[in-house]
């Protein structure tokens, strides 16, 4: 492990922001590490005597190997800002996260991911639409991306999840304080088929203020972002921004006119800001993504002469009872036998007015 790494390493067992981080870094300069760090004059300052004295502690390497392995004990991989497979779709933005805490398949984080969000009281409307949209995309082979929270973030997780599908859930805590606790069984469930992140060490509390920062990363993970219902003083506004200054595709749905839940999705279509859908085909065309069709196993079908005579009269289009009975070699009786067998079968289909066909 590089040098800049251990220290990022760290950095990340205690509660400490972005900000403050910059202006260590910053003051490090080119020579990022541990030993220079405790050389700086300013180190105390910097941080405060509390948390520095908390580092020395934890700076030994003996000490970050035992966290390393508690980590991975507790199935988390920690990626920092300097590690090789830190996602590429957070190193561009110019707030990336210095830490992501990772519990589950971290090769989600470079595959196409849509992110669903929205009001955390959606309507019937709101609920069917993120049910609709979210197994579209999941049955499609696209990661869907939300923040774990009620309503619109735990029914896209649920859906794609249900269908068999991949996600991410992207917390507004660490790890071992699951927020909304409810939702714990959930956060499991996602860990073990998809993939969960924080960029907090895994023993801090969800706050007013760890939600907005939660929600630049939901927008930063995604090639779109999906809005089904929200307010205008949704918190889903924060991620709608986010999207927006990462130059993100943004869509949404258009909902009833006198419902507060549609006035983010509707006013963002309005000011041409957010494009209009209403499926999920309308976002995998407009990212030119290419769905995974499942693939169709042909299975053997064994018939008898007279099953296989049947068939090809059909193969030329529907028949009547009439036009079979005239140009096969069966009676009526024993053609009619057949014609049931077949239909049992699943190979031909009765259809209205004594008309056969192919299935």
């Amino acid at each position: 492990m590089r040098e800049d790494e251990k220290f990022l390493v760290l950095l990340s067992q205690f509660e400490i922001t972005n900000k403050k981080i910059e202006n260590i870094l910053a003051a490090l300069g080119d020579d990022i590490s541990i030993k220079n760090f405790f050389a700086l004059e300013s180190a105390k300052k910097l941080v405060g005597e509390e948390l520095y004295a908390n580092m020395q502690t934890c700076a030994s390497a003996t000490r970050l190997e035992m966290y390393l392995t508690n980590l991975k004990n507790a199935g988390i991989t920690l990626l920092t800002r300097f590690s090789d497979g830190y996602p590429y779709k957070l190193e561009v933005l110019p707030d990336a996260p210095y830490f992501l805490f990772c519990k589950g398949n971290i090769d989600l984080l470079k595959e196409t991911a849509i992110s669903i969000v929205g009001s955390r009281t959606p309507s019937n409307y709101g609920r069917i639409m993120t049910d609709r949209f979210s197994e579209g995309l999941a049955k499609a082979g696209v990661v869907v991306v939300s923040g774990l929270a009620y309503g619109v973030d735990s029914i896209a997780h649920r859906k794609a999840l249900e269908v068999g599908g991949k996600t991410i859930a992207v917390l507004g805590s660490g790890m071992n304080n699951i927020y909304p606790a409810e939702h714990t069984s959930l956060a499991k469930e996602i860990a073990e088929k998809g993939l969960l992140i924080s960029e907090y060490c895994p023993s801090m509390k969800a706050t007013r203020y760890t939600f907005p920062q939660r929600n630049r990363i939901i927008a930063g993970l995604s090639d779109g972002v999906l809005i089904t219902e929200a307010g205008l003083k949704s918190g889903t506004v924060h991620t709608k921004d986010f999207a927006l200054d990462y130059g993100k595709d943004v869509f949404a749905l258009p909902g009833n006119v006198t419902s507060e839940k549609s006035e983010l999705p509707n006013g963002l279509i309005k000011s041409g800001q957010g494009q209009a859908v209403t499926e999920a085909d309308d976002i995998l065309k407009f990212i030119g993504f290419e769905r995974k069709e499942e693939k169709k196993t042909e299975k053997a079908v064994k018939l008898s002469f007279e099953e296989q005579e049947i068939v090809n009269l059909l193969s030329k289009g529907d028949k009547d009872m009439e036009f079979l009975s005239k140009n096969s070699t069966l009676n009526i009786n024993i053609l009619n036998s057949y014609l049931t067998t077949l239909e049992i079968r699943g190979i031909i289909r009765r259809l209205p007015g004594g008309v056969y066909g192919l299935v």
